[in-house]
């Protein structure tokens, strides 16, 4: 009896060079988090590129244990695993948090680690509880997600440094522009797998034209090591904080819905159907090289919805194609010089870039909303509210100056926050006592996981 198509191992170039592609579809939205982080806390070139690095290889590792799997881990379907974005604003929101930037992230990996343990365990029950996160609430949360980055890609836009003599100057303004138009056109006149990575030919394209304007630095590149290994816990010991804490664990919620959402989808994309063992697996998958992640200095690791939309177009189901990216990752993370290529990109080049990149989730986001039945009234009001209250620490930064520093580390990521708002809400008018039932978006997880994972393929893809 021949092999599922999942199963299917295909010859060693064709495994190669769609491998690689899955990695071009994600690439940039890996390395675009540790960069975020690693420039709030300010960090030298170096350790840019090695914390760049550490993304990479734990996102290898993380995508080994969803495709290959081992015992119960695992939901052995074609599904990429790296560094969600959902993450991002908790972190940062983290960071602003801390005095001394040097314990940022050794309390960013202890909350990571724990907020991924407890993931891993609460998993059998998670996969149980996703009619409570209806297209109106993870809708909600993805839009939100979107418009907390967008401010990053503004600031990159303008330079790398407010207290820079060129900060907000026409040639960087005029940089991030062009690369955004560049990305544009690649995504309006080619097609196929150059049109999977425009962003990535984007950057490369901005950062050739920034030479000229003596913006690029290959600094980084010339004093990066070929072969390095991303040294356990190399910024410091994990630092356990209540706060910071409860903050990723919201993070962990919103990532656990959206990977069973997204495996749902798969597994009718691959003609595998997900069953509730099957998103059991993938979840302790996700949580469990969450939890590894940070001891190798990688962040929280969830599925990449937009390889799924690439599984879709190629029609290549093995799963053994996306361990052969994860390989490519694991490579990548343990050659310093590969990762140190990012570093070499302007800031405004990548400010360019991420407009497209945190504008498509801010979109996914709102498609996913118009599925969701804002015909009634209550809905309405879940999305109003949850918005406004994820919006706050954009829209207003000091909103929160009065409160103790430890509620603010949740209480300024705007994700966080505005997910909390957006389950209880939906509780409590549609589920609670029975009260404006007939107003829910009732929807069955396998219709939530095939709307988030169709409107997720243009999300944070290049």
């Amino acid at each position: 009896m021949a092999d599922h198509p999942v199963d299917e191992k295909l010859p060693p170039l064709k495994m190669a060079t769609t491998g690689l592609q899955h990695v071009a579809a994600m690439y940039a939205g890996v390395v675009a988090p540790p960069l975020i982080v690693g420039a709030a806390i300010g960090l030298s070139a170096t350790e840019l590129t090695f914390l760049t690095g550490a993304c990479l290889f734990t996102a290898g590792l993380a995508t080994f244990l969803q495709t290959l799997g081992i015992w119960k881990i695992g939901a052995r379907l074609p599904f990429v695993n790296g560094v969600t974005f959902a993450g991002v604003a908790p972190m940062t929101a983290i960071v602003a948090s801390t005095e001394d930037k040097s314990d940022a992230l050794p309390i960013i990996f202890g909350a990571v680690i724990v907020a991924g343990l407890l993931g891993f365990f609460a998993a059998p029950i998670f996969c149980k509880a996703i009619r409570f996160f209806p297209p109106v609430v993870t809708g909600t949360v993805i839009t939100l997600i979107g418009i907390s980055l967008l401010p990053v890609a503004f600031g990159w836009a303008q330079g790398p440094s407010p207290t820079a003599d060129d900060y907000g100057s026409s040639t960087n303004l005029g940089l991030a522009a062009i690369t955004l138009v560049v990305v544009l056109l690649l995504r309006r006149f080619t097609r196929g797998f150059v049109k999977q990575i425009a962003v990535l030919l984007g950057l490369v394209a901005g950062t050739l034209i920034a030479i000229p304007f003596g913006v690029t630095d290959f600094g980084p590149v010339a004093d990066a090591n070929v072969v390095g290994f991303p040294t356990p816990f190399h910024f410091g010991a994990p630092q356990f904080q209540v706060a910071a804490i409860l903050s990723m664990c919201v993070v962990m919620v919103v990532s656990m819905t959206e990977s069973t959402a997204d495996m749902l989808a798969l597994g009718e994309i691959v003609d595998r159907p997900a069953d509730e063992k099957t998103i059991a697996a993938g979840l302790r998958a996700d949580t469990l090289g969450s939890a590894l992640s940070p001891v190798f200095n990688g962040f929280m690791c969830s599925a990449f919805a937009q390889n799924i939309g690439l599984v879709a177009m190629t029609k290549i189901r093995s799963r053994f194609v996306v361990a052969a990216g994860g390989g490519f990752l694991v490579l990548m993370g343990l050659c310093p010089m590969a990762a140190s290529l990012i570093a070499v990109v302007p800031r405004p080049v990548l400010g360019g870039a991420g407009v497209v990149l945190f504008g498509s989730v801010a979109a996914s986001g709102i498609q996913t909303l118009v599925r969701a039945s804002l015909d009634k009234d209550n809905n309405v009001l879940i999305v109003a509210v949850s918005l406004a209250v994820g919006i706050i620490p954009i829209a207003a930064p000091e909103f929160y100056h009065a409160f103790p520093e430890n509620a603010k580390i949740i209480l300024d990521s705007g994700i966080s926050t505005g997910c909390v708002a957006a389950v209880l809400l939906n509780l409590v008018f549609n589920h609670i006592g029975g009260k404006g039932r007939d107003a829910e978006d009732v929807t069955h997880p396998m219709e939530a996981g095939e709307e988030i994972s169709e409107t997720s393929r243009t999300a944070v893809a290049p």
